[in-house]
């Protein structure tokens, strides 16, 4: 792809803090007009990954172009920033805050500005906090407005490092569809996650880091079609079941996740068979293909699918959790 087609291209990046090496070889490509999702767990090297593209870090080698210039920083009205680490002026008001961000990134003040604020306050479902002080809001309240002032100015880049922790989930849905809309317009968009259902409900591609390094990088679509199915979710009526489906020949498990039962099942039974000898093993409420989210795909790349039940059941724990550098 040609330089000028790609709104990020990083070259053999490396980053260390003292002996610990962060970022270790990445080369990435993004396309202007996508939406990619950095996905993996706290301390994995995305918000490092993020921070040198915003040039607040700089890599010890490798090349680095962010909307064909060599730093951010020559493109910063261009690009809509929202940090992990969450921050707004406390002691001013709502809307003179987001009247001065938007000035920041070359706005002209005026009616035009002011009208702008006012319709973005009324998209986020804040219509009445203009005149209050931003530390009068809540946290997510606060986040939200933050948002605001990263694609007050349209700009043509928006990077969002982890920008659902601590929403609730309504306003989780109310941003995952403002996200999509910035996409819709045109704009390319990165966000980060270690919630990677999250990143599976947006992204049109998928960027997994792990220790540094990146594990995948492919479309989502390429990325589901190269993972089949090899558990089917089942509920059945009583607990005699459970044991008739886990003696079923080509069934190699039967496990509980997320309060569910599930069994797995190797190459000799394909999956839409296994479905139905699963219903015909014992009375069940319902039996359902499990198809492998992007938690699954994660855990059988970084481990081979070595790990217990219960070792797997922690790394998800650890995937969901929050808190760390990431």
């Amino acid at each position: 792809m040609q330089s000028g087609e790609l709104a990020i291209e990083m070259r053999g990046v490396r980053k260390t803090f003292g002996n610990k090496v962060a970022v270790e070889g990445i080369d990435l490509e993004i396309p202007k007009g996508s939406l990619h999702g950095f996905i993996g767990p706290n301390g994995a090297g995305k918000s490092t990954t993020i921070r040198m593209i915003m040039s607040i870090l700089f890599p010890d080698r490798g090349e680095l172009s962010v909307l064909g210039k060599r730093s951010a920083v020559e493109s910063k009205d261009r690009i809509g920033y929202l940090p992990e680490e969450r921050g707004v002026y406390k002691k001013m008001k709502v809307g003179a805050f987001l009247h001065h961000m938007g000035r920041l990134k070359g706005l002209d003040a005026g009616v035009s500005l002011r009208k702008r604020v006012d319709e973005w306050l009324e998209k986020i479902d804040l219509p009445d906090v203009s005149k209050k002080k931003c530390e009068e809001l809540s946290k997510g309240m606060q986040q939200k407005v933050q948002f605001v002032s990263c694609v007050l100015h349209d700009p043509d880049l928006v990077i969002l490092d982890e920008p659902f922790s601590g929403l609730d989930p309504v306003n989780m849905r109310l941003l995952r569809d403002l996200i999509n809309e910035q996409h819709q317009q045109g704009r390319t968009v990165i966000f980060s996650t270690h919630v990677m259902a999250q990143a599976q409900q947006l992204c049109d591609h998928i960027v997994m880091i792990h220790n540094g390094k990146k594990v995948l990088d492919d479309p989502l679509d390429v990325i589901r079609s190269r993972h089949r199915p090899e558990s089917v979710w089942f509920d059945p009526i009583d607990g005699s079941g459970v044991d008739r489906v886990a003696r079923i020949p080509g069934v190699t498990g039967v496990s509980v996740v997320d309060g569910r039962n599930r069994a797995g099942f190797d190459g000799s039974i394909d999956p839409t068979e296994a479905v139905r000898v699963l219903a015909d093993a014992a009375p069940m409420h319902g039996v359902e293909l499990h198809r492998p989210g992007l938690e699954d795909i994660f855990i059988s790349i970084v481990t081979g699918n070595d790990l217990s039940a219960d070792d797997k059941a922690r790394l998800r724990a650890e995937l969901r959790g929050t808190g760390g550098e990431s």
